[in-house]
Order: C-alpha cells, then structure tokens, then sequence
C-alpha cells in the first residue's frame, strides 16, 4: 500500500478537552474514573470516565458535541485546509451495539455540517464499524487517493458507553467493572479526529501509516471456543507483510484493551506467535486505561497518542503496532512508522 501521514488531531475524552491535555494526561497514567448517575444491579453507582461537558448532553446533541471540537481542533492546527475541502469518514459503533441510536447513520453528518456551517464533501460517509472502524476508514481514505486523486481526508470517530441501555446490557452480560466484578471494561466516551494525507507529505518527522490488516476471530469474547487468537494473528500479519516489516521490527504496541482479560490473553496470544526474535522491552500502551472504553473512538485516540508520543519525543522507538478488536469477531491492525521521503516507494 501508498503509505498515509497522519498530520494533525483532535481530541474530545473524559480526561481532556484537546489533543493535547488528553495525550499529556495518557502519558502520565492520570483518570478521571468516578460515579455516574447510573446505578448497577446491586444499586451500586456505575464508575465510567464521562466528558465535563457544559450541560448534561444526551444522545446525538452529546456526540455532536464531543465530535465536533475535535474536528475543529484537528484543522485547527494546519494552514490552508477546510473542512468542506476534504472528505469525513466519521467512524459509529456497530448496528448491532446495545443501545446504539437509531438512525445516527443518517442523520450525524448532517447535524455536524449544521454545527459547522459548512457544507462536507461529496465524498464523506459514515462507518459504523465500531472499534475496527478506524482502520477501515484508512483503507478507504487511501482507496480515495489512490483513484480519485483527494489529497487529505478527516477520519473521525465518536462514542459514548455512558447510556442507560449499553450498560444494562454489559453488566447483564458480566463484562462491566464493578465492585463485584473486577474482569470488566471502565465505560467511557470520547471524541477524536485525524487528518491524513498521501506520501507526497511525509517529511523527516513524519508519522505514517505503512500497513493494514484484518481478520475474523471464531472465539469471539461471548462464545465457549477456545482462543487461539487466529483473527488477530491473521490481522498482524497482514499488516507487517504489507508494511515490509516483522514483529520484531516493531518497538512498542498500542492497543483498544479495556481491562477485560479476554483481550490481554489474545494480545498475549498472538505475541506469542508473530514474535520470533528475542526483545528485552516491548512496551504495551492502552490508553483505555485512562480513558475508560471509548469504542469507535478508540482509533483515531490511539493515533492521537502516537502523533503526540513522536512530537513529545517519549515514544520507545519509531515502529508501533496498533490493533483493534470488535466483540462480533472483526480483528484489524496497523503498522505505523517514522519515516523520511526516500524511505517509501
């Protein structure tokens, strides 16, 4: 694949406003987890990392307002680029997420163009994909630049778990943190933008996206089989074949693990057999850790951390893995890199 610079980002989560205070704040290991206003089963207060918005938002009008600032922080930040200039692939959470909105399909983008007063690009869509999301908007953002000649593209993503319906549905299904169950996900929401441009941009410091991955894991977190990690297996190594690295090549990793043990036993899993060298440190990051589970979101946060680790100088090295997992089975990854000019054919 073309390799994809990301250039600028914007941030919306529960421990920040902006890129900038959430990623400082990530880097430190500092949350905001605290009681929400809803109540578990045993009448407990669920804890979740909610956003300190102005007024207590809910539904769309509390996306609208998580997205749209971090939109406008992104473009904010480089010249003489607009939003209606280039195409918005907004990344939702999956049809079938308990208590997902009806129709935040359809009527989002629009609701966000009248937030911006601009009109978005013919080319702007929504995917609903989840936490996987991300990655695919990367694949089409370079499908899009590749045959219809568009010089950037915004990927954003937006979620919230703090919703009465998607909590009773986890906590029913065992799989919130609660005082009485520790093998749980904090609830978290959060908004966050990037922008992406093709190698044309990439300069000595750039950050770059040089390969994508994806596959279909059969022991999804819900079901009896055993895991064996074949669909995160099959992702990673798709993407390091299409990068033109090995896992050994990578210096840290950067995943959507949530607290769930599930997820660290994949990751453990599919370590152990995509690794074949000796490493004495391979960091893992999660920034869900402080942000608490932020589902379509989750992505453009983890680019966020990078963009921010490689500006900041603090990343362990210039090669980073990134992966994401849905609950349904979706596995995709990606590869993402410092590189110069001459380095990218």
């Amino acid at each position: 694949m073309e390799a994809m610079e990301i250039l600028a980002s914007g941030m919306v989560t529960g421990i920040g406003l902006n890129a900038q205070a959430s990623c400082a704040a990530i880097r430190c290991g500092i949350t905001n987890f605290a009681e929400t206003r809803f109540m578990d089963k045993g009448g407990e207060w669920i804890i979740g990392c909610s956003v300190p918005l102005a007024e207590p938002w809910r539904g769309r009008a509390k996306l609208l307002r998580l997205i749209v600032p971090a939109i406008q922080e992104c473009l904010g930040s480089v010249k003489n680029i607009s939003v209606n200039e280039i195409p918005l692939l907004l990344c939702l959470a999956e049809k079938t997420r308990p208590g997902r909105l009806d129709g935040l399909d359809q009527t989002l983008l629009a609701e966000i163009e009248a937030a911006l007063d601009v009109r978005l690009h013919s080319r702007s869509g929504t995917v609903e994909q989840g936490k996987v999301g991300g990655v695919i908007a990367l694949k089409q953002a370079m499908r899009l630049f590749a045959e219809e000649g568009i010089r950037y593209c915004l990927i954003a993503g937006v979620d919230s778990f703090l919703v009465a319906s998607t909590l009773a549905a986890y906590e029913e299904k065992n799989r919130l943190q609660t005082s009485k169950n520790s093998d749980g996900f904090i609830p978290g929401e959060a908004g966050a933008a990037m922008l992406i441009g093709p190698t044309s941009e990439i300069s000595e410091t750039g950050l770059s996206c040089l390969g994508l991955g994806f596959g279909q894991e059969r022991a999804t977190v819900e079901s009896e089989d055993p895991l064996k990690a074949d669909g995160l297996v099959a992702a990673i190594r798709s993407a390091l074949s299409e990068a033109g690295r090995t896992m050994g090549d990578m210096d840290y990793r950067i995943t959507d693990l949530s607290g769930e043990q599930y997820g660290f036993k994949e990751a453990s899993l599919a370590l152990s057999r995509t690794l074949r060298s000796r490493k004495e440190r391979f960091d893992l990051w999660h920034p869900a850790d402080c942000i608490g589970e932020v589902g379509a979101a989750i992505v453009p946060c983890m680019l966020g951390v990078l963009l921010a680790a490689r500006r900041k100088n603090y990343a362990p090295g210039k090669n980073a893995l990134c992966h994401a997992a849905n609950d349904s089975g979706e596995r995709a990854c990606m590869v993402v890199s410092v590189v110069s000019s001459d380095m990218v054919a």
